[in-house]
């Protein structure tokens, strides 16, 4: 194959992956051109990038989905090459074969390998044909399976077909809920991937899930990385993956790694891929399905072998023999990557779209960040609700979960619950620290992470919270236009003055004695108290708190309130002498009204399942709303009937707007 010059490309993605491109492309002096949609018009990959090309308005099907103004885009830019990052288009062989027909590079597999292994159902019977081991599984129509019901090994996994990243995957332990959920399934899988095929598999209860990082190139050389482990999830998405695996023992390490390359080789794959396996009890292994593309969890990979794999992946896209031979690939120390979502994990992980008022990524030796954002910004409920990955590398397993540790406390993120601490948490479990792991683990150590997590809370000092809070209060105002002397306009004075910060809900009297050049001093809660400003710079506060020294970040939401970063903790804090003149104060019914239901968050309204004049019982499901590649369920909890349907399906909606509005069954007419 002769080699191809590559001097622009194109990048057919969005947020962190994008960056990330954009990053080696600089480094091989290649330019980049952006795609973006119009709530990406800010977007760092937009700003980051040599070019940008608006995508316009709509649906993703419209923007980052279709294919043909990706194309146009990259020709009317004098793109060479297209690069499709994760998710999105990378697994599209409409888009591989729409490069092919325009005479550019797509920077990933064939579109017929692609398709071959995009498929599932497909990539099994490959495997199966190889000799390699995978679990029970079925393929057929919706009916076909149902008729099998009766006989089917519960619990069972119903996947789709072309789909990944969780989307269209459902647990069923009993035959009662096979039909629903696989219309559930069908119905995530249309909107995800453009394809409703579903299949079931064997469903391996406590599994590790560990995968095996590839190279292959245009002459028959494929080598593989090393594995990582991702056993952490929730939702049937990553939350950590760590490389090597804690796990294996170096002859199934050996064992798994070659099976990965056998299967790369007998299918003739090209450029960069993933083969994922479920790894029971006995270390048994069974292949899962292959991504055919960058993974999100590459990093951890790159930190051990040094190894820039998007860099590799434009070589091999050049028709150039890969960069490494597998006798030169030596992985040194353990890595650990922490994905950081917009999510509340004390509330079932649903996503928390919003705007973000600071953001500081961690300066830790062996820290490396993968971020879609640089500051304050907007996450949108479009889009997956993914900040950035942490990752992190040292020389052994407890020394990466030290710099682990260490890195999620100096993270910042303030303005939206994300799951920073919640992933903090989950680093300090002793079982996570043992490595006493499955799948399920999220699922069974919930109520005790989230209990460390609100241990952790009650542990800062409030005192000292409500006096970081009050020297960043007295002087926002001039700290945020950056006067010179922030104290110019407070001079000094002397007396009693009462007050009460709110601390989360918890009420703390304030005596403030005096205030000048910088400090203030007096009593909270009856305590004595002293605190200096030293110095402001982007949101992080510098203080002397009776008498040593501190770094807190203060940021002010929109219904300004203040929010405090404590020991890497965020707080919530306003005074409750001050109005508050964002803030709807109008009476109106409590979200805990049953007979008034809302959405859990901003979304889309994807099924509307009663009409009004319906009976429904506890646990009927009324209503699916989409948010951030989510569904949630709107769930009757008791016996009602359907009083008024207040939207329509495909109808915008806040978590304020009432959806359903029911009553008694019983009511008078």
């Amino acid at each position: 194959m002769n080699s191809k010059k590559i001097h622009k490309v194109l990048i057919a993605n969005r947020g962190e992956i994008a960056v990330r491109v954009i990053k080696t492309l600089r480094k091989l002096h290649i330019a980049s051109v952006a795609v973006f949609a119009d709530n990406d018009a800010n977007a760092l990959h937009r700003r980051m990038a040599d070019e940008a090309c608006p995508l316009g308005n709509g649906a993703l099907k419209d923007t980052y989905l279709n294919v043909q103004k990706i194309i146009d885009a990259a020709l009317d830019t004098g793109a060479d090459a297209i690069h499709p990052g994760y998710g999105f288009l990378s697994e599209s062989p409409e888009l591989a074969e729409a490069c092919e027909a325009n005479n550019l590079i797509f920077i990933g597999p064939n579109a017929e390998v692609m398709r071959l292994m995009g498929n599932k159902i497909a990539a099994r019977k490959i495997a199966v044909k190889h000799g390699i081991p995978v679990t029970f599984g079925m393929m057929g129509s919706h009916d076909e399976i149902l008729a099998q019901a009766d006989s089917l090994p519960y619990p069972i996994l119903i996947k789709a077909a072309a789909g990944g990243g969780g989307k269209g995957m459902h647990i069923v332990w009993e035959k009662s809920d096979l039909q629903p959920e696989m219309e559930r399934a069908t119905r995530e899988a249309e909107k995800y991937f453009g394809d409703g095929t579903v299949f079931i598999e064997q469903y391996i209860e406590n599994p590790r899930h560990i995968e095996v990082q590839v190279l292959a190139d245009h002459f028959g050389n494929v080598i593989h990385l090393g594995e990582r482990e991702c056993t952490i999830q929730r939702r049937y998405q990553k939350i950590i993956e760590e490389s090597p695996s804690p796990t294996l023992t170096e002859e199934k390490r050996r064992q798994l790694c070659e099976t990965a390359v056998k299967l790369c080789k007998a299918i003739g794959y090209q450029n960069a891929g993933t083969v994922e396996f479920l790894v029971d009890n006995k270390l048994n292994f069974y292949f899962l399905e292959m991504n055919t593309r960058i993974q999100v969890e590459h990093p951890i990979t790159e930190m051990r072998t040094g190894i820039d794999i998007v860099e590799e992946q434009i070589r091999i896209a050049r028709g150039k023999e890969i960069g490494w031979t597998q006798e030169a690939i030596a992985p040194q120390g353990h890595a650990i990557e922490l994905r950081i979502y917009a999510e509340n994990p004390e509330n079932g992980f649903l996503p928390t779209p919003g705007k973000v008022t600071a953001y500081h990524e961690p300066q830790v030796r062996g820290v490396r960040v993968d971020s879609s954002i640089d500051g304050s910004c907007t996450i949108s409920e479009a889009y997956d609700p993914m900040i950035a990955k942490l990752s992190c590398h040292a020389k052994d397993r407890p020394s990466a979960l030290e710099t682990a540790q260490r890195a999620l406390k100096d993270f910042i993120i303030q303005g939206l619950t994300t799951n920073k601490a919640y992933l903090w948490e989950v680093v300090k479990n002793t079982d996570f620290v043992e490595n006493k792991l499955d799948t399920g683990f999220c699922a069974s150590h919930q109520e005790a992470l989230l209990k460390a997590l609100n241990d952790s809370r009650k542990a800062q000092n409030v005192n000292d919270i409500a006096a970081s809070f009050l020297i960043f209060d007295f002087c926002k105002k001039q700290l945020e236009q950056q006067v010179e002397n922030v104290w110019e306009d407070i001079g000094y004075w002397r007396y009693q003055m009462q007050l009460v910060v709110d601390v989360e809900g918890r009420k703390i009297p304030v005596s403030i004695g005096s205030a000048e050049t910088g400090r203030i001093e007096g009593k909270i809660d009856g305590a004595p108290f002293r605190v200096e400003f030293i110095q402001y710079d982007n949101k992080q506060l510098k203080i002397m708190l009776n008498g040593r020294t501190e770094t807190v970040y203060c940021s002010v939401n929109d219904e300004q309130k203040t929010i405090v970063n404590f020991h890497g903790l965020n707080f919530t804090c306003f005074r409750t002498d001050q109005l508050n003149d964002t803030t709807d104060y109008s009476c109106k019914e409590s979200v805990n009204d049953k007979s008034r239901l809302v959405s859990p968050m901003p979304g889309k309204v994807v099924k509307i399942n009663v009409k009004e004049g319906d009976e429904v019982k506890e646990g009927t499901i009324m209503m699916v709303v989409e948010a951030m590649k989510m569904e949630n369920n709107i769930v009757a909890s008791g016996t009602a009937k359907v009083k008024r349907i207040h939207v329509t399906e495909g109808q915008m909606v806040d978590n304020k707007m009432q959806l359903i509005e029911l009553e008694s069954p019983f009511s008078p007419q």
